[in-house]
């Protein structure tokens, strides 16, 4: 997507062929700084602290960890050390693990020789693959739009909700419930986007708003609370959401706060899709609410807000009474029930177990999706 004048992915291997270059998102949408990572640690630290954020990009950003540290030392016991560290960052979001395990089922059968060579290569296969999914999310969700499109007056907006961050800096590039945004501002359909504040992290204030602006598509900033009164007053046609995992009988963990928005949704008669990459799948996972690990975040997120002062400085300034606890848990998983459907890069299905395994049937066949 742009920035300025200039095309960007989220993360791109840096001009000297071995750093890794990221967007430190901690600093959008006021400052645009880009960080290089050299090491193991790093990356590390950009995952946990959030210089990076969102499961496809956690992933791609993982999978170039390893290569750098393969670059550095190409043992075993280096590869398992390098898997142990990166998986530990974030509990949550399944593309970690998937890419983990990607990167070291391809590398280990190899000569130690070739390792680090072949890292690069495939963490550069895996953002590419996301890209490619993402754009197949966009045009299946762009069906929708259409749809919907086609029944409001001439020019009329199609007016859409969305949580949180599923954007192209959640991603390599698109995102995924912004994938169908993108396209159908691109294509002509008009659109309109309210856009979540998303507390604690005001990713959506922060990100989503700084990408749509980005890219000209019209959008509206609301606090979280307010997404049910206006399904309630017929402004929302759709909800479009992304996900940090969800289980194979399709209950959809995001977000904390995506549950509410569901729950609004059904009561409203309004249509709720998630923006799904199959490898976000967590195909040994039934029950998201029993099985699903939930990150308990640091309390100071909630206790605090970071944006510009009147000085022009980013700065951090608390928001409650130093003396009251905060919790601060991540993530909700949203039932199937509440999902109108899953939009993947292979299709739209209902969030079920037959509706994923019609869509993605070897890993039906493979025993991997209950029956």
């Amino acid at each position: 997507m742009k920035v300025g004048e200039h095309h960007y992915r989220s993360i791109w291997l840096n001009v000297d062929g071995h750093g890794v270059d990221i967007i430190d998102q901690r600093w959008l949408p006021h400052e645009f700084r880009v960080e290089t990572l050299h090491t193991l640690d790093a990356a590390a630290v950009a995952i946990r602290d959030m210089w990076v954020r969102g499961a496809p990009l956690i992933g791609a950003t993982a999978a170039y960890g390893m290569a750098i540290e393969m670059r550095r030392d190409a043992s075993d016991e280096a590869l398992d050390a390098a898997w142990e560290t990166l998986h530990a960052t974030r509990p949550t979001a399944i593309n970690l693990r998937w890419a983990l395990d990607d990167m070291r089922a391809v590398l280990r059968p190899l000569p130690l020789a070739e390792r680090a060579n072949a890292a690069y290569r495939r963490a550069a296969e895996i953002s590419d693959e996301d890209v490619e999914i993402n754009r197949a999310i966009g045009r299946n969700g762009l069906a929708l739009i259409r749809e919907i499109a086609s029944r409001k007056k001439p020019g009329e907006p199609v007016n859409i909700l969305t949580h949180c961050n599923a954007g192209w800096v959640a991603t390599v590039d698109y995102g995924t419930a912004t994938a169908p945004i993108y396209l159908a501002t691109e294509e002509g359909v008009p659109v309109h986007v309210y856009v979540d504040e998303t507390r604690p992290r005001n990713q959506g204030a922060q990100l989503t708003a700084w990408e749509l602006g980005c890219h000209g598509v019209p959008h509206t900033l609301i606090v979280d609370n307010a997404g049910g009164h206006l399904m309630q007053r017929g402004m929302v046609d759709m909800v479009i959401v992304g996900t940090d995992r969800t289980t194979a009988n399709g209950d959809v963990c995001n977000k904390i706060g995506t549950y509410l928005k569901a729950l609004a949704a059904q009561d409203n008669g309004v249509p709720f899709y998630v923006g799904l990459p199959s490898p976000t799948i967590d195909w040994t996972v039934r029950d998201g609410l029993k099985e699903i690990p939930i990150e308990e975040r640091s309390a100071d997120e909630v206790s605090f807000v970071q944006g510009r002062g009147e000085d022009g400085r980013t700065t951090r300034v608390r928001i409650s009474p130093e003396t009251t606890p905060a919790a601060n848990p991540a993530f909700d998983v949203t039932p199937a029930r509440l999902v109108t459907g899953l939009i993947t890069e292979r299709g739209v299905c209902e969030a079920s177990a037959k509706g994923l395994a019609t869509l993605f049937p070897e890993k039906h066949n493979a025993g991997n999706a209950p029956r």
